[in-house]
């Protein structure tokens, strides 16, 4: 499961820390070790910044499950993290909706 904790939190007991928008090999090659891998993500904007939040879905789908974000990132980063998990099939999807014709 992953989570969003405030730019200013410490590091996790048990989790490795990747940096600030470290490359995605780095990402991935910690996650294989097995360990929670922490990314941290910085924007200055106000609102839903879509870079930031493209971003976590990569980090999130190579691996990485704890993030830290600027608190106004915090809603659309649990969503895209729950998007990434139900695509991974890792958590069922909040909504299912079939095409009948």
């Amino acid at each position: 499961m992953s989570r969003v904790l405030p730019p200013d939190a410490p590091v996790p007991d048990g989790a490795v820390d990747a940096g600030t928008a470290p490359p995605a090999d780095r990402v991935a090659r910690l996650a294989a070790s097995g360990d929670a891998v922490l990314v941290t993500l910085e924007t200055a904007e106000t609102g839903p910044d879509p870079g930031l939040l493209a971003a976590a879905s990569v980090y999130a789908w190579l691996g990485a499950s704890v993030f830290r974000a600027p608190a106004a990132q915090a809603d659309g980063l649990r969503q895209v993290l729950d998007m990434v998990a139900s695509i991974k099939g890792a958590r069922p999807p909040a909504a299912t909706r079939r095409g009948l014709a």
